[in-house]
């Protein structure tokens, strides 16, 4: 009882302020997202590729969109929570960019929330951030992804490996590149630091966002080379 009198405490003297419209919101839940935002937020929702995740056009049931069809990337299946654009596209700059760590929360606890299901049905034996490269690391002060990935595996009640994967070399940031260039710029550039860990194993990567999936497709890459069973990927967000 002591946490949520603590809690209640802190309602009252200092009553939290949604993160998107900074409105005063006694009583909102870990969230602190208030009803109107959160309305407003671009959930995804189906029709969605059933591989990569990338929202579609019009009505109807999922299926593989002609990227995938074409070049079916290395990974089983990618899920992303919300377009990266408006409210969502500024909490996750805010978050990486600017130094704000406290919103992992609200953006963790909204990744849980909308992709539990497929978190379910992948049953993956680990959860594994992608990692970034030790300059990287230093400039910002914090890995995004390790922040996003601790919040998930306590949701989710599934193990987390924080470091299983060593990014070998610095790359030129994805944002910088064309789509051709960022499907080479990370080749060879991750590799599993113990094969014992992925063996025959189930992996669930964990990313902030979802561009070309490149990322994601070099990470799913060295843990199959490893001897990983199978890897899928979460993301907070998927760019256009």
């Amino acid at each position: 009882m002591l946490p949520a009198l603590l809690n209640a405490l802190l309602d009252i003297f200092l009553p939290p302020r949604c993160h998107i419209c900074r409105t005063l919101i006694p009583g909102s839940g870990p969230l602190h997202i208030c009803d109107s935002c959160y309305a407003g937020l671009p959930i995804i929702s189906p029709p969605f590729c059933s591989v990569c995740g990338i929202p579609l056009q019009g009505t109807g049931e999922c299926h593989p969109c002609g990227r995938c069809i074409t070049a079916p990337p290395p990974y089983r299946a990618a899920r992303a929570a919300l377009r990266h654009e408006g409210a969502c596209r500024d909490l996750i700059h805010a978050f990486k960019y600017r130094g704000k760590s406290q919103l992992r929360r609200p953006l963790g606890l909204l990744t849980a929330r909308l992709l539990a299901d497929f978190s379910q049905s992948c049953q993956p034996d680990l959860l594994v951030p992608v990692p970034l490269h030790r300059s990287r690391l230093r400039s910002r002060g914090f890995n995004q992804s390790v922040l996003l990935a601790e919040l998930l595996a306590k949701q989710w009640q599934i193990q987390l490996q924080r470091q299983l994967l060593q990014r070998t070399r610095a790359t030129t940031p994805q944002m910088e590149l064309t789509r051709t260039e960022r499907l080479t710029n990370l080749q060879g550039a991750f590799k599993v630091r113990d094969n014992t860990l992925v063996s025959d194993r189930r992996i669930m990567l964990v990313d902030d966002v979802f561009t070309t999936g490149s990322t994601l497709a070099a990470c799913a890459t060295a843990l199959l080379q490893a001897g990983c069973r199978e890897v899928t990927a979460v993301t907070v967000a998927h760019a256009p």
